[in-house]
């Protein structure tokens, strides 16, 4: 794992949906966050120009910079690590931050068995992502982040006002903090 430590406790991660508010939102943090640039709605080209521009201000700010694609393209655009399903995750990760995405037990067993260095287990609560979808809950989440070797980032709806419900140290959020 790279030498970012401690892992950020907040991380937002990129959208379509937050594009618009973006730089303005990693200027304003108070201390470093993890930021997640997923950005899939983007054409190649608008995708690779889009993360640096983004890349920039986020390291400027000190924040720590994980890429959603492979890890080869994140050590090419010098990425801290790489973010998304734990196979995905496997192999060729090295000195990469992995951030393993979970949504159940068999993918934080999944998470365990690669050696992911972070879960991000949702959603928690509803979000605006899947509508009508279903939620972890809070009993539920703690149940499944209890079996995850590796800290646990809680993302789906989770807001200041959700993490406090939660009461959970590390969260991530997509509208939540746009």
């Amino acid at each position: 794992m790279p030498a970012f430590q401690p892992l950020p406790n907040l991380w937002l991660l990129s959208d379509e949906r937050n594009d618009h508010v973006l730089e303005q939102r990693l200027r304003r943090f108070a201390e470093p966050v993890g930021f997640v640039f997923r950005h899939y709605h983007l054409s190649p080209a608008e995708r690779v120009a889009r993360y640096f521009a983004l890349e920039r201000i986020a390291r400027a700010e000190g924040h720590l910079v994980v890429l959603s694609d492979s890890a080869l393209t994140a050590r090419e655009w010098g990425a801290d690590g790489i973010y998304g399903a734990p196979l995905s995750l496997y192999p060729r990760r090295q000195n990469l931050l992995h951030v393993a995405t979970a949504h159940d037990m068999r993918e934080i067993a999944q998470a365990n068995r690669i050696g992911a260095d972070v879960v991000m287990l949702s959603p928690v609560f509803p979000t605006r992502s899947h509508p009508g979808g279903s939620t972890l809950g809070t009993a539920r989440f703690r149940t499944l982040a209890r079996h995850a070797r590796m800290p646990v980032i809680a993302l789906g709806g989770m807001t200041p006002r959700s993490a406090r419900r939660l009461d959970w140290p590390a969260w991530a959020a997509i509208d939540g903090l746009s």
